[in-house]
Formats: C-alpha cells, sequence, structure tokens
C-alpha cells in the first residue's frame, strides 16, 4: 500500500539557499534538501486501485501556464507542541487554483476529503518532543535572516514516501507538465 502525495518538486538551487537553516535548532530531524516540495495534497496510505485511479485522474489536470512560487518566510507548525519547522509559500490565486483542482481529481479518484485548511510550504525540520518553545521561538529570532526565494513550477508530481515518520526519501513516481 504505498503512501502518496502530490507536489511541487523544489529546485536545486532553491533547495541550496534553504540549507543556510539547517543546524541550530536542538530537538530538530532536518529533512534532505533533495526532498524539499510543496505539497499540493496529502493522500495517505492508499490501496493499489485506488492509485491507479488517482493516476488516471491527475491526468485529466487541465492545461496551465507555470506558476510563480515565492518562499516567504520561516514558520511552525504545533504552536505550544511545535512538531515542524518551514519555509512559508506566498499563497497566490494560481497556486490556490491548483491546490483546489488537485483535491477535486483526488476526491473523484476515491480519496477522502482533505479536513485541514491548506497551508503551502515546505517543511525544513520536523521537530521531536525536545524541540521546546522556547528554543524554536530563539532559533526563529536569532537565526539567520529569511530572503525571499522564487522559483517558477511547471509541473504537480506524484511522490511516494517511505512508511516511516517524515517519509523520505521521496520516489517521484509521475509527472504531470502543465503546458
Amino acid at each position: 500500500m504505498p503512501r502518496l502525495f502530490t507536489g511541487l518538486a523544489v529546485p536545486p538551487e532553491i533547495a541550496e539557499a534553504l540549507r543556510a537553516f539547517r543546524g541550530g535548532l536542538p530537538g530538530a530531524r532536518w529533512i534532505e534538501p533533495g526532498d524539499y516540495h510543496v505539497t499540493l495534497r496529502f493522500l495517505g496510505d492508499v490501496e493499489i486501485p485506488v492509485a491507479e485511479d488517482v493516476l488516471e485522474a491527475l491526468a485529466e489536470m487541465r492545461l496551465r501556464a507555470a506558476l510563480t512560487v515565492t518562499l516567504d518566510g520561516l514558520g511552525i507548525f504545533g504552536g505550544d507542541r511545535p512538531r515542524a519547522l518551514y519555509a512559508s509559500v506566498a499563497p497566490s490565486p494560481d497556486l490556490i487554483d491548483l491546490q483546489a483542482e488537485q483535491e477535486r481529481l483526488v476526491r473523484r479518484a476515491g480519496v477522502e476529503p482533505e479536513r485541514r485548511k491548506f497551508t503551502p510550504h515546505v517543511t525544513l525540520a520536523r521537530l521531536r518532543r525536545d524541540a521546546s518553545p522556547e528554543a524554536v521561538a530563539m532559533y526563529l529570532s536569532q537565526g539567520p535572516a529569511f530572503a525571499s526565494l522564487t522559483f517558477t513550477a511547471d509541473r504537480v508530481t506524484l511522490f511516494s514516501a517511505k512508511e516511516s515518520t517524515g517519509g523520505g526519501p521521496y520516489l517521484a513516481e509521475a509527472e504531470f507538465p502543465f503546458v
């Protein structure tokens, strides 16, 4: 049973720039730069017939122009119990439209509706229990300054992940070019 998600791969030059934020945060398990991506729709563990239906549905994605993706800062998920450090993605109308289309397509293929609000981001680290809110706040306030990073995305990738916390390394199972 594969664990799948759709996303936008982060180009190597942007991944290299994000390396500057690795380290200096106790309790962080850093994601490998080659695994950086913007998740559009997490599908989870799906049966093979559903995975095949997802592939067929994604092949029907409408044609669209390449879109600009801008990383504009750092943030955390989890609040008082931080669980992930991420680079935030400025939500553009084109990105929101793409994510909504992904949701419609995978639901039509039999995947349960997503219950979480779409928050576009690139996960940089998963945080263990010993990553205290104080340590995270100190990291965010005293770490390197975040200068916006922009790249062009011209395809959606269907990724598979290992069955483990954090999932990487990720494997590109299929790509769906925009134009």
